[in-house]
C-alpha cells in the first residue's frame, strides 16, 4: 500500500537501525501519543540473557504476574522457548520497570494507563504510575521486538503514551453461538495486545442462556442446549482478563431478547408458554412481564448471584429491541399501564428499567444498557451504549448521562478496516458538544454479534480489523492516515498469530474441507476476490434463511471481511488510472487480471465434486468475465485508443451485475475493474454503489 508520507512525517517518526539501512515504519498499533527515535544509536538486543527487573517499590504480585505473562508472550513472538528469559535484580535487567503503585485489585473505569518507555542500546526503562500503565508499555515493547541482522532487537527510542478514552472494548456474543473458553482466552490475549481494556460478554439472548445459575438452575439447564459456562469457568475468565488489564462486563438481556429465560421459567414472560430456545435470527415477541412483582423478586435474586460472580462495577441489562407485541396482547398489562397513566410501551419499559436499576444498585453495580434505556427518570450514573449513532450519544451526554459508541464498530457488518477507522466518538453530532459533555463520552466498543460466526471463524471476523478500532479509541484524534494504518495493520495481522488466534490459519482449513481436496488454489483465488455480505444484507437476501442449526461450512463462512489481495489490487488500479504509474505496475495488474480470467476453468473442475461449492459457480464465472474486461480495458489504454461506447456500456453492466450478492458473497474487485473500464473510455473514474454488506 502507498503510504501518506506527509502525515506520517508529522504524527510519526521513522525508526532506523544504522545509517546504511532503510528506515522502517514501526510496528506499533495503537500508535502512541508521542514517539521519538534515536537514529544511529544501535538497538537493544533481545537474546538468551534477556531479563526484566522491577523497582523495589513496585514489586507487587499483580505486576509480577504481568511480567510473567509478558515473558511468555515474548517467547511466543520469538519462537525461542529455550531462552532463559527471567527476572533480575532491581536496576540490572535489560528491561527495567518502575511503577509508583499497584493498580486496584478489581480494575476500575478511569484508572491511569499512561507510561513512558525509553530504549537505549544497553537497556529499556519502562515507567508508569500504575501496574496498568506498565501492562500497556509491555505490549508496546512486544510490538517493537522483531528479527534484525543482529537477532531479535528493539530500536532505540523514547515513547510517552496514554489512552484517549478510558473505555475501549470488544463485545462478544456468546449466546447466539456459544464461544468456548479457549476461544475467549485467545481473544483476550489479542485484546491485551492492542491495549483494549473492556471485554463485554453478551451471555443471554433468545438463542441461549450461557451462565450457570445455582439459584435458578433451569436457566442454564433448559435454556442452553448444554452449552454454558460454569461459575468456575466464569471466575477463570474474569481472573485471566484481570491479569491482562481487562475488565469483564456481563450482559444479561432484558426485558426483550429473553426467550431462553422463559424455557425454564415461563412465569417471567408476558405471554403464555410453553417456550423453546429460538433457532432463528431477528427480533421476537417474547418479553418479561414488567407488571408482576414476582419478576423483580426473581431478578433481585438472579442479579445478586451474578453480581458476586462478576467483580466489575458495571452490569449490562441490554434493554434493546422490545417490540411490545406481547404487552399489547396482554389485557392485564394493558390495565396496569392504564392505571399507572402510561401512554405507551416506552413508558412501560422505562418503568421496568427504573425498577431494575434499583436492583442493580442494591447489589453494588452501575447499570449499563443500549440506547433504548435512556430516560430522564433514571439516575445520571447509568451508562448508555449507543448502537444508533453519534446523535443518541450526544443526546445522552447533553442530558447528563455517560455513554459509549458502538455504531460504526459492528464487526458483523463486514465493513473494511478503513470504514471502522473513519468512525470517531467525536464526529458529527458529538463534535460540537461542550468540553463538559464530551467528558461524559467514555469511549467505544466493537460488537461481534454471533449469528454467523462459529468457534472456527470468529477470529477472522474480529481480527485484524479490531486493531484499527483499538487505535481509534487509544491514539490521538489526529492519527487518521489510512495508508499508515494499513501498513501497520498488515504487520500486526501476522504478529497476532503468536497468540493462537486463527484469523489467518482457519481459512485454508475451511476451504480445503469445503472442497474436500488438498489442492484448492483456484478456490483460494476466488476467496481472495470476495467478501461476505453483512448481517443485515443477509437478512434481506431471498435465499433460505440460516438458523442457529445451520452449519457454517460454505465459502461465505471462510471468506474474510477484507482481503489483502483485493485491497492491494484496488490501490494499484487507483494509482494507475490517476497517472501515478511506476515500473512494473501494469504488468502486476495484468498478471492479476489474467489469473482471475483463467481461474474459472480450474474452479469448475474443483466444484464438480463438492455440493458446497456449486452455489459459487456464478461468482467464479463473474470473476472470469471481470478479468477479461479488465484486460481489454488495458489493451485500449496501451493503444491510446478510446474504448467503443457499446463495449463500455456492456462492461459497466457486467460490473454492476457482478457486485450483486451471489452465494452470500460479493466480488469486491468489481469496483477497481470498473475504474479501468471507465478510464479506457476516456471518462474520469467514478465509484459504483458499494456492494451491499449491511444496512
Amino acid at each position: 500500500m502507498r503510504i501518506g508520507w506527509a502525515l506520517l512525517m508529522t504524527v510519526m517518526v521513522m525508526a532506523s537501525t544504522t545509517a546504511e539501512q532503510e528506515p522502517q515504519l514501526l510496528r506499533l498499533m495503537p500508535w502512541p501519543e508521542s514517539v521519538k527515535t534515536v537514529p544511529g544509536s544501535g538497538r537493544l538486543i533481545v537474546g538468551n540473557s534477556f531479563s526484566v527487573s522491577v523497582s523495589a517499590g513496585g514489586a507487587n504480585p499483580q505486576l509480577r504476574r504481568a511480567v510473567a505473562i509478558f515473558l511468555d508472550d515474548l517467547r511466543r513472538h520469538t519462537g525461542s522457548l529455550p531462552l532463559d528469559f527471567a527476572f533480575a535484580e532491581t536496576g540490572k535487567g535489560q528491561l527495567q520497570i518502575s511503577v509508583d503503585r499497584a493498580s486496584k485489585q478489581v480494575q476500575e473505569l478511569g484508572e491511569d494507563e499512561s507510561y513512558s518507555l525509553e530504549v537505549t542500546a544497553s537497556a529499556a526503562i519502562l515507567k508508569a504510575p500504575s501496574t496498568l500503565g506498565a501492562m500497556r508499555g509491555l505490549q508496546t515493547f512486544l510490538q517493537l521486538a522483531q528479527i534484525t541482522p543482529q537477532g531479535f532487537s528493539v530500536p532505540t527510542l523514547v515513547i510517552q503514551d496514554k489512552p484517549r478514552f478510558p473505555w475501549r472494548g470488544l463485545m462478544i456474543d456468546s449466546s447466539r453461538h456459544f464461544t468456548p473458553i479457549d476461544v475467549v482466552k485467545r481473544n483476550l490475549d489479542g485484546m491485551a495486545a492492542v491495549k483494549l481494556n473492556v471485554f463485554h460478554w453478551h451471555l443471554s439472548d433468545n438463542q441461549g442462556f450461557r451462565v450457570e445459575s445455582r439459584r435458578f438452575p433451569k436457566l442454564h439447564e433448559m435454556g442452553s442446549d448444554g452449552l454454558y459456562y460454569t461459575q468456575e469457568q466464569v471466575r477463570e475468565i474474569v481472573s485471566y482478563a484481570r491479569d491482562r488489564g481487562i475488565r469483564v462486563v456481563p450482559e444479561f438481556d432484558m426485558p426483550g431478547h429473553s426467550t431462553s429465560w422463559f424455557v425454564g421459567y415461563p412465569d417471567l414472560s408476558s405471554g403464555p408458554g410453553p417456550y423453546s430456545i429460538e433457532r432463528k435470527w431477528g427480533v421476537f415477541d417474547p418479553a418479561m412481564d414488567p407488571t408482576r412483582e414476582s419478576t423483580y423478586k426473581f431478578l433481585d435474586e438472579f442479579i445478586g448471584e451474578m453480581a458476586k460472580l462478576f467483580s466489575d462495577e458495571f452490569f449490562h441489562i441490554g434493554g434493546d429491541e422490545v417490540n411490545g407485541k406481547q404487552w399489547d396482547a396482554n389485557a392485564r398489562i394493558q390495565q396496569f399501564m392504564h392505571s399507572h397513566s402510561m401512554k405507551n410501551n416506552a413508558d412501560l419499559q422505562a418503568y421496568f428499567n427504573e425498577r431494575v436499576q434499583k436492583i442493580v444498585a442494591k447489589h453494588g453495580k452501575i447499570m449499563e444498557g443500549w440506547d433504548e434505556i435512556l430516560h430522564p427518570d433514571l439516575p445520571k450514573s447509568i451508562v448508555i451504549q449507543s448502537w444508533r449513532g453519534q446523535k443518541s450519544l450526544a443526546d445522552a451526554a447533553q442530558q447528563g448521562y455517560r455513554g459509549l459508541l458502538s455504531s460504526g464498530y459492528y464487526l458483523d457488518h463486514m465493513d473494511p478496516a478503513s470504514a471502522h477507522y473513519a468512525v470517531d466518538p467525536f464526529t458529527g453530532p458529538t463534535a460540537g458538544l461542550s468540553d463538559t459533555d464530551k467528558q461524559k463520552i467514555l469511549g467505544g466498543e466493537a460488537c461481534m454479534w454471533a449469528e454467523y460466526v462459529s468457534p472456527e471463524n470468529i477470529d477472522s471476523r474480529i481480527w485484524p480489523r479490531m486493531a484499527a478500532i483499538a487505535e481509534r479509541l487509544w491514539s490521538p484524534q489526529n492519527v487518521t492516515d489510512v495508508g499508515s494504518m494499513y501498513a501497520r495493520i498488515d504487520k500486526i495481522n501476522s504478529w497476532l498469530d503468536a497468540y493462537g488466534l486463527t484469523h489467518n490459519t482457519a481459512r485454508m482449513l475451511m476451504l480445503k474441507r469445503t472442497a474436500d481436496a488438498e489442492e484448492v488454489s483456484s478456490l483460494h483465488t476466488l476467496a481472495d476476490a470476495v467478501v461476505p455480505v453483512g448481517i443485515d444484507g443477509r437478512y434481506d437476501l431471498p435465499s433460505v434463511k440460516p438458523t442457529a442449526l445451520t452449519p457454517m461450512n460454505r465459502l461465505v463462512d471462510a471468506a474474510p471481511p477484507e482481503t489483502v489481495k483485493g485491497r492491494q489490487f484496488a490501490a494499484l488500479v487507483d494509482a494507475f488510472v490517476s497517472g501515478k504509474i511506476k515500473p512494473g505496475m501494469e504488468a502486476e495488474i495484468r498478471s492479476t487480471l489474467t489469473q482471475w480470467r483463467d481461474n474459472d476453468i480450474h474452479f469448475r473442475a474443483l466444484a464438480e465434486n463438492s455440493a458446497l461449492l456449486q452455489e459459487a459457480l456464478p461468482v467464479s464465472r463473474d470473476l472470469s468475465a471481470l478479468g477479461q474486461a479488465g484486460l481489454e480495458a488495458l489493451d485500449y489504454l496501451d493503444r491510446a485508443e478510446k474504448a467503443p461506447e457499446d463495449w463500455k456500456t456492456q462492461q459497466l453492466a457486467l460490473t454492476q451485475a457482478a457486485m450483486q450478492p451471489k452465494a452470500e458473497v460479493v466480488l469486491i474487485v468489481a469496483a477497481p475493474i470498473q475504474k479501468l473500464i471507465q478510464a479506457s473510455a476516456g471518462e474520469a473514474p467514478t465509484n459504483l454503489p458499494s456492494p451491499k454488506r449491511a444496512d
